[in-house]
């Protein structure tokens, strides 16, 4: 009698047709994309991203986002990477570390002096960047 081996080695793991680093990566594009898409339309509503403060009124402009948003996102997927080879519930626990993250970095937009405009923009701009956590998903492996 003999016996098949009926176990598969995984392919490599594809996102979005990608191989998942290059996946990754063009979610972490994706995001800075998205974020920077957002603060425009919020230009056009009326945010000027002008943040008065005591000692120099402060514009939060398109390459602090830009830049903010992809230091961010690359410390985000760095972070999952560390949590995928450490435990087998890396995504869910990452998923739980950047919503606590997100909900956080809103507070201070309560503190600042800015129009209501601005302050609205922040917020969207902030949710803006949530769109990291679907497209950082790594989509399962075949056993």
């Amino acid at each position: 009698m003999t016996t098949h081996d009926t176990t598969r080695t995984a392919p490599t793991v594809l996102l979005a047709g990608l191989p998942v680093p290059a996946g990754r990566a063009a979610g972490v594009a994706a995001t800075v994309l998205v974020t920077l898409l957002v603060r425009q339309i919020g230009r056009f509503a009326g945010a000027d991203y002008l943040i008065d403060d005591p000692v120099q009124p402060v514009v939060i402009g398109a390459g602090t986002t830009a830049l903010v948003t992809l230091v961010l996102a690359l410390l985000g997927w760095g972070l999952l990477a560390a949590l995928e080879r450490l435990t087998r519930h890396g995504f869910r626990i990452w998923v739980v570390i950047a919503v606590a993250v997100l909900a956080l970095s809103m507070v201070p937009i309560f503190f600042i002096d800015a129009t209501p405009a601005t302050m609205t923009a922040l917020y969207v701009v902030h949710l803006a960047v949530a769109v990291l956590i679907p497209l950082l998903r790594r989509r399962a492996t075949l056993r």
